[in-house]
């Protein structure tokens, strides 16, 4: 196999993950080549991407000796499965979250890509979202003083019962706890690292849900920060996404990355305008200037760019340089997600 050109990529699913976060940051890119997609029903991707090899299986698409990297895709409850699978057939893998259901399967991953010697990466774009930069620039900066307490939310309003089954029945993966906390969770281990405790509420609150549609973990660090992560599907009225408080200041923002909206209505990667919030969506910091003094300062976002989850993939398999996701932060994720840990 080429091991200094493009990475040559397969898709397991061709679905919205596929068609969105995936596909268009591998056409076209200088590092990769988009070779083939797994459609078992409805074949799609030619229509984008003409010349794309669309499987019927997973069986025969990782029997494609030319497919180096792997992007497993599908439903959370088979993550494991598929990327054990991929990894034996010698592939690189990089998993959609939640990464496993439980910190045993991720283990198992972890060892497997040791003993194939193959790359085993978490994909967690979310850490490139702009509203996030804006709390990791803070935060960097010290314009706060010591944090005290950060609160994290991802709202969304969906009173019925989703078409999507995997998300919606009894399952390993299911829930909103592991769909949307699971992003809030990295956001805050990747800025504070593991926590000395935690809690965890969750709840089923929509008519005949029959996994949990609200959710609250608590991480509480040995400084005395404490960091709250809520994300609901029964928020009519969402709430800033990150409030963030110190001892010399405040920080509040909203949840304003348009990435995910501009994927959706065809914006590539490479536009100009891609990833740049309007600008009335700024995040608003107050600090102390002494005296009971305080100032409030507007603070501009960074673009958003999830192309850079791919830039680091290349980096680690054609350079072996260290990934932004670490084993050890999804073995933390897992031992607060798994529900055994639960409340």
């Amino acid at each position: 196999m080429n091991k200094q050109g493009k990475i040559i990529t397969g898709l397991l699913a061709y679905g919205m993950s596929g068609k969105v976060f995936h596909a268009p940051f591998l056409y076209g890119n200088d590092l990769f080549d988009l070779r083939a997609v797994v459609e078992r029903t409805k074949k799609n991707a030619h229509v984008d991407y003409p010349g794309i090899i669309s499987y019927d299986s997973v069986d025969d698409f990782l029997l494609d000796p030319q497919i180096e990297l792997v992007i497993v895709n599908t439903p959370n409850d088979t993550h494991f499965e598929f990327a054990k699978r991929a990894i034996e057939y010698g592939k690189h893998v990089l998993i959609e979250k939640p990464f496993a259901p439980t910190l045993e399967e991720a283990n198992e991953l972890f060892a497997l890509g040791e003993k194939y010697r193959k790359q085993v990466f978490a994909y967690h774009n979310r850490r490139f979202d702009s509203d996030f930069l804006s709390l990791k620039y803070v935060l960097d900066k010290k314009f706060v003083g010591q944090p005290i307490e950060l609160h994290l939310r991802f709202d969304r309003y969906k009173t019925v019962i989703g078409p999507k089954v995997f998300k919606e029945t009894k399952r390993p993966g299911a829930g909103v706890i592991y769909d949307l906390g699971s992003h809030l969770l990295d956001q805050a281990l990747s800025l504070f690292g593991k926590p000395k405790s935690m809690t965890k509420i969750a709840g089923a609150y929509r008519e005949a849900s029959e996994v949990d549609d609200y959710g609250t973990i608590i991480l509480s660090y040995v400084d005395g920060l404490n960091v709250f992560i809520t994300t609901s599907l029964l928020a009519a009225d969402p709430q800033a996404a990150f409030v963030l408080h110190g001892t010399q200041g405040s920080f509040i923002k909203q949840r304003a990355d348009v990435q995910e909206a501009q994927l959706l209505a065809g914006v590539m990667p490479n536009d100009p305008i891609y990833g740049l919030e309007a600008p009335d969506v700024d995040g608003l910091l107050t600090v102390n200037l002494g005296d009971g003094e305080l100032e409030k300062i507007v603070v501009p976002s960074e673009r958003g760019q999830y192309s850079e989850v791919f830039r680091q993939v290349y980096e680690s398999i054609r350079h072996a340089a260290p990934y932004y996701v670490t084993a050890d932060q999804i073995r933390w994720q897992l031992e607060i997600l798994s529900p055994a840990k639960r409340k």
